[in-house]
């Protein structure tokens, strides 16, 4: 396997994905366990992030502790990113969003851009995309070159479940890209949905 592609195994997120998985999972307990692989996948996608050491004071004694240091954008692809987006407040309180807006027509399962919005330049901040399902690919390379367009460099991909074929096609196209997903699953049927995948992430997560 690509060395940039990095399959997160942990007991929560199996757990969750079966969950996520299961058609008969109801729109709640869908946001619950997408709430909760997202947390996992940005903890593991943000290990690079660096710290520069602070004193601080606790209630007993002077100590030393970390904060974290450089400029950290975070890009949902609208609109299945949105539901990562929670997780990624979470952690990442003062980080500035950035959005793509893309649209799959579903007779030729190409995306259609309906809106862009960065903060400013992105030449001097790491970028995490976030987007729960890399199918055919497209959707990640539209976005990555937007955000390229826009002077990022330095790129991570968070995802939850990805197809062979987006992985292949988006890491040829941006090798210097580093991609974290909760599975690989097996392929892309004939209308390029994941198998076996969880059908469409956005419909179930918001009920639509």
């Amino acid at each position: 396997m690509n060395e940039r592609v990095r399959a997160v195994k942990h007991p929560l997120v199996e757990h969750s994905l079966t969950y996520l998985r299961d058609r008969d999972t109801g729109t709640a307990e869908f946001r619950r366990h997408a709430g909760i692989v997202s947390t996992i996948m940005l903890m593991e996608a943000t290990r690079h992030l660096g710290l520069v050491s602070t004193a601080i004071q606790t209630p007993l004694a002077l100590t030393q502790g970390h904060r974290l240091t450089g400029k950290l954008v975070v890009v949902p692809v609208l609109r299945a990113g949105l539901a990562m987006l929670t997780a990624a407040h979470e952690l990442l309180a003062d980080a500035p969003v950035g959005f793509l807006g893309l649209e799959r027509d579903e007779k030729t399962a190409v995306a259609r851009e309906y809106y862009q919005k960065f903060p400013g330049a992105l030449s001097e901040s790491s970028v995490l995309i976030l987007d729960p399902m890399l199918a055919t690919g497209g959707s990640l390379q539209d976005t990555i070159s937007a955000v390229r367009a826009r002077g990022g460099r330095d790129i991570t991909l968070v995802c939850i479940v990805a197809a062979p074929e987006g992985i292949d096609r988006v890491t040829r196209a941006f090798p210097d890209v580093t991609l974290f997903t909760a599975s690989i699953d097996s392929h892309l049927d004939n209308r390029k949905y994941i198998v076996p995948g969880l059908g469409d992430f956005g419909d179930r997560y918001f009920g639509t």
